[in-house]
Protein backbone atom coordinates (compact mmCIF):
# COMPACT_ATOMS: atom_id res chain seq x y z
CA UNK A 1 0.00 0.00 0.00
CA UNK A 2 1.01 3.64 -1.07
CA UNK A 3 1.60 6.37 1.32
CA UNK A 4 -1.32 8.70 2.15
CA UNK A 5 -1.01 12.05 3.06
CA UNK A 6 -1.99 12.84 6.57
CA UNK A 7 -5.22 13.66 6.91
CA UNK A 8 -6.78 16.56 9.82
CA UNK A 9 -3.15 16.81 11.17
CA UNK A 10 -1.73 19.83 12.88
CA UNK A 11 1.85 20.24 12.77
CA UNK A 12 2.77 18.83 16.71
CA UNK A 13 3.55 21.66 19.02
CA UNK A 14 7.23 20.22 19.61
CA UNK A 15 7.72 20.66 16.26
CA UNK A 16 6.51 24.30 16.39
CA UNK A 17 8.72 24.87 19.64
CA UNK A 18 11.67 23.52 17.82
CA UNK A 19 11.27 25.83 14.99
CA UNK A 20 10.69 28.67 16.97
CA UNK A 21 13.91 27.79 19.38
CA UNK A 22 16.42 29.51 17.06
CA UNK A 23 14.71 32.65 17.34
CA UNK A 24 16.92 34.23 20.16
CA UNK A 25 16.09 36.81 22.07
CA UNK A 26 16.23 40.55 20.99
CA UNK A 27 19.05 41.56 22.75
CA UNK A 28 21.30 38.41 21.05
CA UNK A 29 19.25 38.85 17.56
CA UNK A 30 20.72 42.08 17.79
CA UNK A 31 24.51 41.36 18.46
CA UNK A 32 27.29 41.24 15.37
CA UNK A 33 27.62 38.61 12.99
CA UNK A 34 30.90 36.75 12.01
CA UNK A 35 31.27 38.23 9.36
CA UNK A 36 30.68 38.64 5.45
CA UNK A 37 30.89 36.45 2.86
CA UNK A 38 31.46 36.74 -1.14
CA UNK A 39 29.65 34.77 -3.73
CA UNK A 40 31.38 34.31 -7.02
CA UNK A 41 29.31 33.71 -9.46
CA UNK A 42 29.35 33.83 -13.79
CA UNK A 43 26.37 35.23 -14.29
CA UNK A 44 23.93 38.43 -12.51
CA UNK A 45 20.63 38.10 -11.16
CA UNK A 46 17.63 38.21 -14.08
CA UNK A 47 15.22 40.17 -11.75
CA UNK A 48 14.75 40.04 -8.15
CA UNK A 49 10.36 39.92 -8.07
CA UNK A 50 10.22 35.89 -7.05
CA UNK A 51 7.16 35.04 -9.59
CA UNK A 52 8.91 35.75 -12.50
CA UNK A 53 12.74 35.16 -11.67
CA UNK A 54 14.36 32.44 -13.86
CA UNK A 55 17.87 32.39 -13.53
CA UNK A 56 19.73 30.47 -10.65
CA UNK A 57 21.66 33.51 -9.01
CA UNK A 58 18.14 34.99 -8.85
CA UNK A 59 16.78 32.00 -7.09
CA UNK A 60 19.74 31.88 -5.07
CA UNK A 61 19.02 35.52 -3.94
CA UNK A 62 15.43 36.10 -3.53
CA UNK A 63 15.39 32.59 -0.96
CA UNK A 64 17.37 34.64 1.35
CA UNK A 65 15.22 37.93 1.05
CA UNK A 66 11.71 36.15 0.92
CA UNK A 67 10.08 33.45 2.75
CA UNK A 68 7.66 29.91 2.35
CA UNK A 69 5.18 29.22 4.40
CA UNK A 70 7.27 26.00 5.65
CA UNK A 71 10.86 24.50 4.32
CA UNK A 72 11.13 20.80 2.93
CA UNK A 73 13.44 18.23 4.82
CA UNK A 74 17.12 17.57 4.03
CA UNK A 75 15.72 14.32 2.46
CA UNK A 76 13.41 16.77 0.10
CA UNK A 77 10.77 14.29 0.94
CA UNK A 78 8.26 16.25 -1.69
CA UNK A 79 4.83 13.33 -0.50
CA UNK A 80 2.80 14.89 2.02
CA UNK A 81 4.31 16.92 5.11
CA UNK A 82 6.40 14.90 6.87
CA UNK A 83 9.63 16.63 7.59
CA UNK A 84 8.68 19.74 6.65
CA UNK A 85 9.69 22.62 9.40
CA UNK A 86 8.07 25.69 9.72
CA UNK A 87 8.89 28.81 8.44
CA UNK A 88 6.11 31.58 7.58
CA UNK A 89 3.82 28.98 9.25
CA UNK A 90 3.87 28.33 12.61
CA UNK A 91 1.83 25.39 12.09
CA UNK A 92 -1.19 23.96 9.72
CA UNK A 93 -3.62 21.84 9.78
CA UNK A 94 -5.60 19.21 7.10
CA UNK A 95 -9.32 19.72 6.56
CA UNK A 96 -10.62 15.60 6.47
CA UNK A 97 -11.13 15.12 2.73
CA UNK A 98 -6.68 16.83 2.48
CA UNK A 99 -8.53 19.25 -0.31
CA UNK A 100 -8.25 22.00 2.46
CA UNK A 101 -4.82 22.97 4.40
CA UNK A 102 -5.17 25.69 7.35
CA UNK A 103 -1.85 27.70 8.09
CA UNK A 104 -1.45 29.89 11.21
CA UNK A 105 1.31 32.41 10.66
CA UNK A 106 3.81 33.38 12.96
CA UNK A 107 2.72 36.48 14.51
CA UNK A 108 6.25 37.63 15.35
CA UNK A 109 7.27 37.83 11.53
CA UNK A 110 7.54 41.41 9.61
CA UNK A 111 8.36 42.67 6.22
CA UNK A 112 11.62 44.52 5.99
CA UNK A 113 10.13 47.70 6.08
CA UNK A 114 8.34 47.22 9.52
CA UNK A 115 4.69 45.98 8.56
CA UNK A 116 3.42 43.05 9.63
CA UNK A 117 3.14 39.84 7.76
CA UNK A 118 -0.27 39.01 7.24
CA UNK A 119 -2.43 36.16 5.87
CA UNK A 120 -3.70 38.38 3.26
CA UNK A 121 -0.05 38.52 1.69
CA UNK A 122 -0.68 34.82 1.11
CA UNK A 123 -3.73 35.28 -0.89
CA UNK A 124 -2.22 38.24 -2.67
CA UNK A 125 0.33 36.20 -3.70
CA UNK A 126 -1.38 33.39 -4.63
CA UNK A 127 -3.17 35.53 -6.83
CA UNK A 128 -0.11 36.92 -8.59
CA UNK A 129 1.35 34.18 -9.28
CA UNK A 130 -1.62 32.36 -11.26
CA UNK A 131 -2.62 35.77 -13.18
CA UNK A 132 -1.53 35.15 -17.12
CA UNK A 133 -0.65 39.02 -16.85
CA UNK A 134 1.81 37.58 -14.35
CA UNK A 135 3.51 34.82 -17.04
CA UNK A 136 5.19 33.22 -14.20
CA UNK A 137 6.89 30.05 -14.72
CA UNK A 138 5.68 28.78 -11.02
CA UNK A 139 2.14 29.14 -12.26
CA UNK A 140 1.95 25.95 -13.61
CA UNK A 141 2.90 24.14 -10.30
CA UNK A 142 -0.39 25.03 -8.85
CA UNK A 143 -2.96 24.16 -10.63
CA UNK A 144 -4.26 22.06 -8.26
CA UNK A 145 -4.39 24.92 -5.82
CA UNK A 146 -7.93 26.95 -6.24
CA UNK A 147 -7.29 29.55 -4.11
CA UNK A 148 -6.31 30.76 -0.61
CA UNK A 149 -8.76 32.47 1.33
CA UNK A 150 -8.61 34.88 4.65
CA UNK A 151 -10.21 33.69 7.99
CA UNK A 152 -7.95 36.55 9.95
CA UNK A 153 -4.90 38.40 9.58
CA UNK A 154 -2.98 35.38 10.97
CA UNK A 155 -5.19 32.53 9.18
CA UNK A 156 -4.90 31.06 5.75
CA UNK A 157 -6.41 28.31 4.04
CA UNK A 158 -5.73 27.44 1.07
CA UNK A 159 -8.62 25.05 -1.09
CA UNK A 160 -7.26 22.39 -3.74
CA UNK A 161 -9.39 20.77 -6.48
CA UNK A 162 -8.19 17.36 -5.96
CA UNK A 163 -6.02 15.23 -3.95
CA UNK A 164 -2.57 14.62 -4.51
CA UNK A 165 0.35 13.04 -3.12
CA UNK A 166 2.70 16.56 -3.30
CA UNK A 167 0.14 19.06 -2.93
CA UNK A 168 1.50 20.33 0.19
CA UNK A 169 5.12 20.42 -1.68
CA UNK A 170 3.29 22.33 -4.28
CA UNK A 171 2.27 25.24 -2.45
CA UNK A 172 5.13 25.76 0.10
CA UNK A 173 8.10 25.26 -1.84
CA UNK A 174 7.12 27.77 -4.95
CA UNK A 175 4.95 30.39 -3.02
CA UNK A 176 7.90 33.15 -2.18
CA UNK A 177 5.30 35.35 0.04
CA UNK A 178 5.17 38.83 -1.49
CA UNK A 179 4.04 42.12 0.04
CA UNK A 180 0.47 43.08 -1.05
CA UNK A 181 1.18 46.61 0.51
CA UNK A 182 3.67 47.54 -1.46
CA UNK A 183 2.49 45.71 -4.93
CA UNK A 184 -0.84 45.77 -5.14
CA UNK A 185 -0.86 48.34 -7.36
CA UNK A 186 1.96 47.58 -9.66
CA UNK A 187 0.43 46.24 -13.19
CA UNK A 188 1.23 42.36 -13.26
CA UNK A 189 2.80 42.43 -16.68
CA UNK A 190 4.99 45.52 -15.33
CA UNK A 191 6.82 43.68 -11.89
CA UNK A 192 10.29 43.89 -13.48
CA UNK A 193 10.36 47.15 -14.17
CA UNK A 194 8.56 48.16 -11.37
CA UNK A 195 10.79 49.77 -7.89
CA UNK A 196 9.92 47.23 -6.16
CA UNK A 197 12.45 44.89 -8.56
CA UNK A 198 15.11 47.24 -7.92
CA UNK A 199 14.59 47.60 -4.29
CA UNK A 200 12.56 44.43 -2.80
CA UNK A 201 11.52 43.77 0.20
CA UNK A 202 10.96 40.18 2.16
CA UNK A 203 10.55 38.59 5.47
CA UNK A 204 13.64 36.78 4.55
CA UNK A 205 16.93 36.80 7.80
CA UNK A 206 18.53 38.84 4.95
CA UNK A 207 17.45 42.02 3.82
CA UNK A 208 18.14 43.74 0.23
CA UNK A 209 21.00 46.22 0.05
CA UNK A 210 22.01 47.14 -3.14
CA UNK A 211 22.43 46.12 -7.02
CA UNK A 212 24.87 47.22 -9.20
CA UNK A 213 23.64 45.44 -12.56
CA UNK A 214 26.69 42.97 -13.90
CA UNK A 215 28.69 44.00 -10.88
CA UNK A 216 26.96 42.61 -7.68
CA UNK A 217 23.66 42.07 -5.37
CA UNK A 218 24.65 42.54 -1.91
CA UNK A 219 22.40 41.58 1.38
CA UNK A 220 22.81 42.47 4.45
CA UNK A 221 21.34 40.66 7.98
CA UNK A 222 18.06 41.59 9.18
CA UNK A 223 19.53 41.78 12.96
CA UNK A 224 16.02 41.82 14.47
CA UNK A 225 14.46 38.78 12.13
CA UNK A 226 11.25 36.68 13.64
CA UNK A 227 13.51 33.28 12.89
CA UNK A 228 16.76 35.29 14.31
CA UNK A 229 19.70 37.42 13.31
CA UNK A 230 21.75 35.35 10.41
CA UNK A 231 25.11 34.34 11.54
CA UNK A 232 26.67 36.39 8.60
CA UNK A 233 26.53 40.00 8.80
CA UNK A 234 26.34 40.73 5.11
CA UNK A 235 26.56 38.34 2.09
CA UNK A 236 27.14 39.54 -1.94
CA UNK A 237 26.68 37.71 -5.08
CA UNK A 238 29.59 39.17 -7.00
CA UNK A 239 29.97 38.87 -10.62
CA UNK A 240 32.75 37.61 -12.98
CA UNK A 241 31.97 37.85 -16.28
CA UNK A 242 35.67 35.63 -17.25
CA UNK A 243 34.58 32.08 -15.83
CA UNK A 244 38.80 31.08 -16.32
CA UNK A 245 39.39 33.22 -13.31
CA UNK A 246 36.12 32.68 -10.98
CA UNK A 247 38.21 30.20 -9.13
CA UNK A 248 41.09 32.80 -8.62
CA UNK A 249 39.38 35.02 -7.01
CA UNK A 250 39.01 32.39 -4.68
CA UNK A 251 42.67 31.07 -4.09
CA UNK A 252 43.37 35.06 -3.92
CA UNK A 253 40.83 35.80 -0.84
CA UNK A 254 38.82 38.00 -2.82
CA UNK A 255 35.64 35.91 -3.13
CA UNK A 256 34.78 33.11 -0.46
CA UNK A 257 32.49 30.71 -2.20
CA UNK A 258 32.72 29.66 -6.30
CA UNK A 259 29.69 26.95 -6.49
CA UNK A 260 30.86 25.14 -9.03
CA UNK A 261 35.12 24.56 -9.44
CA UNK A 262 35.43 21.85 -12.62
CA UNK A 263 39.10 20.75 -14.70
CA UNK A 264 41.95 22.53 -13.03
CA UNK A 265 40.69 24.15 -11.05
CA UNK A 266 39.84 20.74 -8.96
CA UNK A 267 43.35 20.65 -8.54
CA UNK A 268 44.03 24.26 -7.53
CA UNK A 269 41.58 24.53 -5.24
CA UNK A 270 43.26 20.61 -3.19
CA UNK A 271 46.85 22.65 -2.91
CA UNK A 272 45.56 25.76 -1.87
CA UNK A 273 46.45 27.04 1.72
CA UNK A 274 43.40 29.10 1.78
CA UNK A 275 40.40 27.22 -0.12
CA UNK A 276 38.50 24.18 0.44
CA UNK A 277 36.81 21.30 -2.14
CA UNK A 278 32.86 21.08 -0.78
CA UNK A 279 30.86 18.32 -2.54
CA UNK A 280 27.45 18.25 -2.96
CA UNK A 281 24.58 16.76 -4.74
CA UNK A 282 22.87 18.33 -7.66
CA UNK A 283 19.58 17.72 -9.57
CA UNK A 284 20.73 20.33 -12.18
CA UNK A 285 20.94 18.84 -15.93
CA UNK A 286 22.13 19.93 -19.35
CA UNK A 287 20.77 19.79 -22.52
CA UNK A 288 20.65 20.63 -26.16
CA UNK A 289 17.15 22.08 -26.67
CA UNK A 290 15.81 22.25 -30.49
CA UNK A 291 13.19 25.07 -31.13
CA UNK A 292 10.06 23.31 -32.33
CA UNK A 293 8.63 26.47 -33.71
CA UNK A 294 10.07 29.46 -36.43
CA UNK A 295 11.99 31.68 -34.52
CA UNK A 296 9.97 33.84 -32.42
CA UNK A 297 6.55 32.60 -33.95
CA UNK A 298 4.12 30.95 -31.25
CA UNK A 299 2.42 28.95 -34.42
CA UNK A 300 4.68 28.17 -37.21
CA UNK A 301 7.20 25.05 -37.15
CA UNK A 302 10.51 25.27 -37.46
CA UNK A 303 12.11 24.79 -40.78
CA UNK A 304 14.48 22.44 -39.46
CA UNK A 305 13.21 21.03 -36.37
CA UNK A 306 9.49 20.71 -36.95
CA UNK A 307 11.19 17.65 -38.32
CA UNK A 308 11.49 14.46 -36.05
CA UNK A 309 13.61 11.96 -38.55
CA UNK A 310 16.00 15.23 -38.65
CA UNK A 311 16.00 15.44 -34.74
CA UNK A 312 16.45 12.23 -34.34
CA UNK A 313 19.44 11.92 -36.63
CA UNK A 314 21.15 15.02 -35.13
CA UNK A 315 20.71 12.90 -32.08
CA UNK A 316 22.54 10.12 -33.17
CA UNK A 317 25.51 11.94 -34.25
CA UNK A 318 26.71 13.46 -30.52
CA UNK A 319 28.85 10.83 -28.71
CA UNK A 320 27.22 11.87 -25.47
CA UNK A 321 29.77 9.81 -23.31
CA UNK A 322 32.81 10.78 -24.93
CA UNK A 323 31.50 14.91 -24.44
CA UNK A 324 30.71 14.38 -20.92
CA UNK A 325 34.20 12.56 -20.60
CA UNK A 326 35.81 15.25 -22.28
CA UNK A 327 34.27 18.37 -20.42
CA UNK A 328 33.44 17.37 -16.60
CA UNK A 329 34.98 14.04 -16.71
CA UNK A 330 34.02 12.08 -13.34
CA UNK A 331 32.02 15.64 -12.29
CA UNK A 332 29.23 14.21 -14.17
CA UNK A 333 26.91 11.42 -15.46
CA UNK A 334 25.76 10.85 -19.18
CA UNK A 335 21.93 12.77 -18.68
CA UNK A 336 18.98 9.81 -19.05
CA UNK A 337 16.15 12.53 -19.49
CA UNK A 338 14.38 15.18 -18.31
CA UNK A 339 15.39 14.17 -14.45
CA UNK A 340 18.26 13.47 -12.28
CA UNK A 341 19.28 10.31 -10.28
CA UNK A 342 18.45 11.97 -7.02
CA UNK A 343 14.66 11.99 -8.05
CA UNK A 344 12.58 9.24 -6.97
CA UNK A 345 11.18 8.98 -10.74
CA UNK A 346 15.17 8.55 -12.21
CA UNK A 347 15.11 5.13 -13.82
CA UNK A 348 18.52 4.49 -15.48
CA UNK A 349 17.43 1.42 -17.54
CA UNK A 350 15.56 4.00 -20.19
CA UNK A 351 17.03 3.46 -23.54
CA UNK A 352 18.46 6.57 -24.97
CA UNK A 353 19.38 7.24 -28.15
CA UNK A 354 23.06 5.28 -29.29
CA UNK A 355 25.52 7.07 -30.68
CA UNK A 356 26.01 6.06 -34.45
CA UNK A 357 26.91 8.58 -37.21
CA UNK A 358 26.15 5.72 -39.99
CA UNK A 359 22.95 5.78 -39.28
CA UNK A 360 22.78 9.93 -38.91
CA UNK A 361 24.01 9.59 -42.15
CA UNK A 362 21.86 7.26 -43.50
CA UNK A 363 18.56 8.97 -41.92
CA UNK A 364 19.39 12.79 -43.47
CA UNK A 365 19.97 10.60 -46.93
CA UNK A 366 16.26 9.08 -46.79
CA UNK A 367 15.14 12.77 -45.94
CA UNK A 368 16.69 14.00 -49.14
CA UNK A 369 19.83 15.85 -47.02
CA UNK A 370 22.43 15.25 -49.47
CA UNK A 371 26.00 16.52 -50.13
CA UNK A 372 25.44 17.00 -53.42
CA UNK A 373 28.46 19.10 -54.44
CA UNK A 374 31.17 17.35 -52.04
CA UNK A 375 31.69 20.43 -49.75
CA UNK A 376 30.80 18.74 -46.53
CA UNK A 377 27.62 20.53 -46.01
CA UNK A 378 24.23 18.61 -46.85
CA UNK A 379 21.73 20.70 -49.01
CA UNK A 380 17.75 20.00 -49.76
CA UNK A 381 15.96 21.91 -52.24
CA UNK A 382 18.51 24.42 -52.31
CA UNK A 383 18.54 25.10 -48.20
CA UNK A 384 21.44 24.23 -46.28
CA UNK A 385 21.59 22.04 -43.43
CA UNK A 386 22.61 24.85 -40.86
CA UNK A 387 21.35 26.21 -37.39
CA UNK A 388 22.95 28.58 -34.58
CA UNK A 389 23.41 26.91 -31.46
CA UNK A 390 23.26 29.54 -28.87
CA UNK A 391 25.46 28.95 -25.87
CA UNK A 392 25.98 31.23 -22.15
CA UNK A 393 29.15 32.66 -22.24
CA UNK A 394 28.90 32.40 -18.63
CA UNK A 395 29.36 28.49 -18.55
CA UNK A 396 32.74 27.38 -19.43
CA UNK A 397 31.12 23.82 -19.59
CA UNK A 398 28.31 24.49 -21.76
CA UNK A 399 31.08 26.79 -24.19
CA UNK A 400 33.23 23.64 -24.30
CA UNK A 401 30.32 20.88 -25.05
CA UNK A 402 29.49 23.50 -28.06
CA UNK A 403 32.34 23.04 -29.31
CA UNK A 404 32.42 19.37 -29.60
CA UNK A 405 28.83 19.18 -30.52
CA UNK A 406 29.77 21.07 -33.52
CA UNK A 407 32.30 19.60 -34.73
CA UNK A 408 30.73 16.05 -34.35
CA UNK A 409 27.59 18.01 -36.32
CA UNK A 410 29.91 18.47 -39.12
CA UNK A 411 31.08 15.41 -39.09
CA UNK A 412 27.50 14.10 -40.40
CA UNK A 413 27.25 17.30 -42.94
CA UNK A 414 25.49 20.23 -40.74
CA UNK A 415 26.97 23.13 -40.09
CA UNK A 416 26.25 24.71 -36.78
CA UNK A 417 27.11 28.40 -35.89
CA UNK A 418 27.45 28.90 -31.93
CA UNK A 419 25.68 31.88 -30.91
CA UNK A 420 27.29 32.77 -27.74
CA UNK A 421 26.34 35.43 -25.36
CA UNK A 422 25.64 37.52 -22.03
CA UNK A 423 23.51 35.40 -19.59
CA UNK A 424 20.87 38.00 -19.89
CA UNK A 425 20.49 37.96 -23.30
CA UNK A 426 20.52 34.58 -23.54
CA UNK A 427 17.75 33.88 -21.06
CA UNK A 428 15.81 36.90 -23.03
CA UNK A 429 16.07 34.90 -26.59
CA UNK A 430 15.38 31.56 -24.85
CA UNK A 431 11.69 33.39 -23.33
CA UNK A 432 11.26 34.99 -26.66
CA UNK A 433 12.11 31.82 -28.68
CA UNK A 434 14.92 33.85 -30.56
CA UNK A 435 17.09 30.96 -31.33
CA UNK A 436 17.18 27.32 -33.49
CA UNK A 437 18.78 25.01 -31.29
CA UNK A 438 20.92 26.33 -27.43
CA UNK A 439 22.38 24.41 -24.82
CA UNK A 440 20.61 24.64 -21.59
CA UNK A 441 21.42 23.68 -17.75
CA UNK A 442 17.95 23.09 -15.90
CA UNK A 443 17.78 23.28 -11.96
CA UNK A 444 14.83 20.78 -11.66
CA UNK A 445 12.66 20.53 -8.72
CA UNK A 446 12.69 17.91 -6.06
CA UNK A 447 9.67 16.51 -7.47
CA UNK A 448 9.68 14.95 -10.55
CA UNK A 449 6.31 16.91 -11.39
CA UNK A 450 8.10 20.03 -12.14
CA UNK A 451 9.42 18.54 -15.63
CA UNK A 452 5.97 20.03 -16.62
CA UNK A 453 7.64 23.08 -16.21
CA UNK A 454 10.20 22.71 -18.79
CA UNK A 455 8.28 20.40 -21.16
CA UNK A 456 5.13 20.17 -20.28
CA UNK A 457 2.37 22.33 -23.05
CA UNK A 458 1.26 24.08 -20.25
CA UNK A 459 5.03 24.91 -18.91
CA UNK A 460 5.86 28.44 -17.62
CA UNK A 461 10.00 27.93 -18.99
CA UNK A 462 8.75 25.33 -21.89
CA UNK A 463 11.30 27.31 -23.68
CA UNK A 464 11.83 24.99 -27.12
CA UNK A 465 7.86 24.97 -27.10
CA UNK A 466 7.43 20.82 -27.41
CA UNK A 467 4.56 20.26 -27.04
CA UNK A 468 3.15 15.71 -26.74
CA UNK A 469 -0.63 14.97 -25.87
CA UNK A 470 1.07 11.50 -24.57
CA UNK A 471 3.60 12.79 -22.61
CA UNK A 472 1.01 15.66 -20.31
CA UNK A 473 -0.97 12.58 -19.92
CA UNK A 474 1.17 10.55 -18.15
CA UNK A 475 2.97 13.84 -16.30
CA UNK A 476 -0.75 14.14 -15.33
CA UNK A 477 -1.56 10.75 -13.87
CA UNK A 478 1.91 10.65 -12.22
CA UNK A 479 1.05 13.48 -10.12
CA UNK A 480 -2.06 11.94 -8.73
CA UNK A 481 -0.86 8.80 -8.19
CA UNK A 482 -0.74 7.33 -4.40
CA UNK A 483 1.11 3.89 -5.28
CA UNK A 484 4.98 4.56 -5.70
CA UNK A 485 5.79 1.83 -8.11
CA UNK A 486 2.25 3.39 -10.01
CA UNK A 487 3.66 6.96 -10.06
CA UNK A 488 7.32 5.62 -11.39
CA UNK A 489 5.68 3.93 -14.31
CA UNK A 490 3.82 7.17 -15.16
CA UNK A 491 6.78 8.91 -15.45
CA UNK A 492 8.87 6.06 -16.87
CA UNK A 493 6.40 6.25 -19.90
CA UNK A 494 6.44 9.54 -19.95
CA UNK A 495 10.40 9.95 -20.04
CA UNK A 496 10.28 7.21 -22.83
CA UNK A 497 7.49 9.62 -25.02
CA UNK A 498 9.73 12.53 -24.82
CA UNK A 499 12.88 10.50 -25.32
CA UNK A 500 11.61 9.00 -28.44
CA UNK A 501 9.92 12.42 -29.91
CA UNK A 502 14.01 13.50 -29.92
CA UNK A 503 12.75 17.03 -27.85
CA UNK A 504 16.37 17.36 -27.12
CA UNK A 505 20.10 15.60 -26.50
CA UNK A 506 20.13 14.78 -23.14
CA UNK A 507 24.04 16.13 -22.38
CA UNK A 508 24.46 15.26 -18.81
CA UNK A 509 23.36 15.50 -14.98
CA UNK A 510 25.79 17.19 -12.77
CA UNK A 511 27.94 16.37 -9.84
CA UNK A 512 29.32 19.40 -7.96
CA UNK A 513 31.98 20.32 -6.14
CA UNK A 514 32.37 23.83 -4.49
CA UNK A 515 35.32 25.78 -3.53
CA UNK A 516 34.91 27.54 -0.77
CA UNK A 517 37.41 29.55 2.24
CA UNK A 518 38.98 27.21 4.69
CA UNK A 519 37.51 29.94 7.43
CA UNK A 520 33.50 29.33 6.26
CA UNK A 521 31.87 26.60 8.48
CA UNK A 522 28.93 25.89 5.67
CA UNK A 523 25.97 24.18 6.93
CA UNK A 524 22.04 23.38 5.36
CA UNK A 525 23.28 22.22 1.77
CA UNK A 526 20.73 20.50 -0.09
CA UNK A 527 20.64 19.04 -3.78
CA UNK A 528 18.06 21.27 -4.90
CA UNK A 529 20.10 24.75 -2.89
CA UNK A 530 23.54 24.67 -2.26
CA UNK A 531 22.14 28.01 -0.53
CA UNK A 532 19.65 26.98 1.90
CA UNK A 533 21.71 26.95 4.78
CA UNK A 534 23.24 30.33 3.97
CA UNK A 535 21.86 32.34 7.25
CA UNK A 536 23.84 30.00 9.05
CA UNK A 537 27.09 29.79 7.90
CA UNK A 538 29.87 31.13 9.79
CA UNK A 539 33.09 32.37 10.26
CA UNK A 540 35.79 31.31 12.86
CA UNK A 541 36.81 34.84 14.80
CA UNK A 542 40.14 34.20 14.56
CA UNK A 543 39.64 33.67 10.36
CA UNK A 544 38.38 36.88 9.64
CA UNK A 545 39.66 39.27 7.31
CA UNK A 546 40.08 42.94 6.95
CA UNK A 547 36.94 42.83 4.13
CA UNK A 548 34.16 40.83 7.43
CA UNK A 549 34.52 44.44 9.04
CA UNK A 550 33.63 46.78 6.22
CA UNK A 551 30.80 47.62 3.89
CA UNK A 552 31.09 44.74 1.36
CA UNK A 553 29.83 47.59 -1.35
CA UNK A 554 33.33 48.40 -1.45
CA UNK A 555 34.92 45.12 -1.78
CA UNK A 556 32.31 44.33 -4.44
CA UNK A 557 34.05 46.99 -6.50
CA UNK A 558 37.16 46.01 -6.55
CA UNK A 559 36.49 42.30 -7.32
CA UNK A 560 34.48 42.74 -10.81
Amino acid sequence: MGPTLNRSRAVPLAAILFSLAGCQPTADRQSEGSGSVIVATGSDADNLVPPIVRGVTGKQIIDQIFDYLADPPATLNTVGDQGFTPRLARGWTWSRDSLAITFALNPAARWHDGRPVRAGDVSFTFRVLKDPLTASPIASGLKSIDSISVSDSLTATAWFNRRSPEQFFDLVYNVAVLPEHLLATVPRDHLAESPFAQHPVGSGRFRFESWEHGTSVELVADTTNYRGRPKLDRVVWSVVPDPTTLVVKVLREEADFLEVVRGDGIKQVQESPVAKLVGYPSLDYGYVGFNFRERGSRTRPHQLFGDPTLRRALSLAIDRRAVVRSVVDTLGYVGIGPVVRAQASADTTLAMPAFDPAAARALLDSIGWRDADGDGLRERRGAKLEFGLAVPSSSAIRRQMAVLLQAQWQAVGAKVRLDVMEPVTFFERLGKGQFDAMINAWHTDPSPAGAEQAWGSRGGSNFTGYSSVAFDAQLDSAAVEFDPAQSRSHYRRAYETIVNDFAAVWLFEARYAAAAHKRLTIRGIRADAWWAGLPDWTIAAEQRLARDRVGLGSVAARTP
